[in-house]
């Protein structure tokens, strides 16, 4: 299993305990890149950590990606995995694919066209949300008979049975007598991105507008990369608070007021956590973000002045709104399958049938 970005490794994570809970051997690899490094300290996953990230530049990511391959083939000669899980590692299904591993890819992103492209015609079987229509994969070159869709968002994975821990806080200096609004910054170094993303970022310019009304509120940034630690370390000056380091993402929402999201993951985890939840993704709104804007569950405003304004109000009827996006999840949830489920069944079958075709 590849665990390359946060989100994999809360995802894989759980997919990677239920397997080993049944009995099976999984050996976790992963790329130096700063919050997975965090993150993996932080739930405690033991992984070995091959190549990394390779930043905002296409021709150091082409490096980085070839790099890997080199480094994962000796180690995939060594372990000899009858599967191999990953969510969309384009090195991963690369040497699987070469060294005749059956590949199992999960993804719920067809807007990373690029990792699409560079999987799924290698994959035996992809796994994704039954809200992302097969037709959307099938242009990436895997044929629908080899699609399954689950009834789920991702994040339900690690949230379904998810408590809140009270630590983030005291870690944080957070007072939870005070509304927090927490944001997330956008994904800038991603390949999908890289190119389409124009002027100043949204996150600043709106809490810039919140500090100037002068509301008796904590606001928090989780930010992606160094660069983006300093950059809004320099903006703010001690009048906000940023994450330096990992934090406990689900936690932090749990004591969130409002979240605001420039990127997926964390915009999806606040809206099913019953936090009002505002997208200011820079690009095109992806299929998830859609899916819970059709619920009611996430607004999306890309407008300094407009979004501050939404804040604003929510903030002044803070109980209903969070009354009304706690009946909202119930309401969704209750049709929702889990994933690690179907995911245990199809890696599980994979095997099955690998073992019965050695068979004498």
């Amino acid at each position: 299993m590849d665990f390359l970005t946060p989100k994999q490794c809360m995802f894989l994570g759980k997919i990677a305990e239920n397997l080993e809970k049944r009995g099976h051997e999984v050996f976790k690899t992963a790329r130096r890149y700063r919050e997975v490094l965090q993150i993996l300290e932080l739930r405690k996953l033991d992984a070995k950590i091959i190549g990394e990230h390779g930043g905002k530049d296409l021709a150091n990511k082409l490096r980085a990606s070839a790099q890997r391959i080199m480094e994962l083939t000796p180690i995939f000669k060594e372990v000899k995995p009858d599967v191999a899980v990953s969510f969309s590692s384009p090195e991963m299904a690369r040497v699987a694919f070469g060294l005749k591993t059956p590949h199992i890819c999960i993804n719920d992103s067809p807007h990373a066209e690029a990792v699409a492209k560079l999987t799924l015609p290698l994959s035996e079987k992809l796994l994704t949300p039954w809200l992302v229509p097969k037709k959307v994969w099938v242009r990436f070159g895997i044929p629908s008979s080899k699609i399954v869709q689950y009834r789920a968002l991702d994040p339900w994975v690690w949230l379904k049975e998810f408590k809140p821990n009270g630590k983030v806080l005291s870690d944080l200096g957070l007072d939870r007598s005070k509304p927090i609004i927490t944001f997330r910054t956008e994904e800038t170094f991603a390949a999908y991105l890289l190119g389409n993303v124009h002027g100043e970022t949204v996150v600043i310019p709106t809490i810039e507008r919140l500090l100037s009304a002068k509301r008796n509120v904590q606001i928090v940034i989780v930010p992606r990369y160094d660069e983006q630690i300093k950059a809004l370390e320099d903006a703010f000056k001690g009048k906000v608070i940023v994450c330096n380091s990992i934090v406990d993402g689900p936690s932090l929402l749990s004591y969130t007021s409002i979240f605001v999201g420039a990127g997926g993951t964390m915009t999806a985890e606040a809206a099913l956590l019953g936090v009002p939840t505002f997208s200011c993704y820079p690009g095109e709104p992806f299929l998830i973000e859609k899916y819970l804007a059709k619920k009611g569950l996430v607004k999306r405003e890309t407008d300094p002045q407009q979004l501050t304004r939404m804040i604003l109000r929510t903030l002044d009827r803070l109980d209903q709104e969070r009354k009304k996006q706690f009946l909202k999840v119930q309401e969704m949830i209750k049709k929702f399958e889990d994933p690690i489920d179907v995911i245990t069944r199809e890696v599980e079958s994979t095997c099955k049938k690998l073992t019965d075709s050695v068979k004498p």
